[in-house]
């Protein structure tokens, strides 16, 4: 489908582009579901920059976006083109202290 194409290829570059960012339901100031919530939470609780994707305001990506890393849920989560999880994964590794070192590497913080 052309539509999935676009979608998928507007998610690659913006996980390309981006250090940090988030694709979640809502925003980060007002999220949408309890899981984009926290995990924005932790994202900005370590003090570096992140760009964030509201999903709910693309449905095409919203779609496309299980598909691009084999990720079935929202929140998700990627630094430096890699997606290191949803929700649990950004909340444990905040709680472990490996979240905010990892993301001030990525972002030159």
């Amino acid at each position: 489908m052309r539509c999935d194409l676009d979608a998928l290829e507007r998610i690659r570059q913006q996980v390309e582009e981006n250090p940090v960012i988030i694709f979640m339901k809502g925003t980060p100031q007002f999220p949408m579901c309890g899981f984009s919530s926290r995990a924005s939470q932790a994202l900005k609780s370590c003090g570096v920059p992140f760009a964030y994707v509201n999903v709910m305001a693309d449905m095409d990506v919203m779609q496309a976006l299980p598909q691009f890393a084999n990720w079935p849920t929202f929140p998700q989560v990627y630094v430096k083109g890699e997606l290191i999880g949803g929700c649990d994964i950004t909340i444990e590794m905040h709680e472990s202290g490996e979240l905010e070192p990892l993301l001030k590497e990525a972002t030159g913080a």
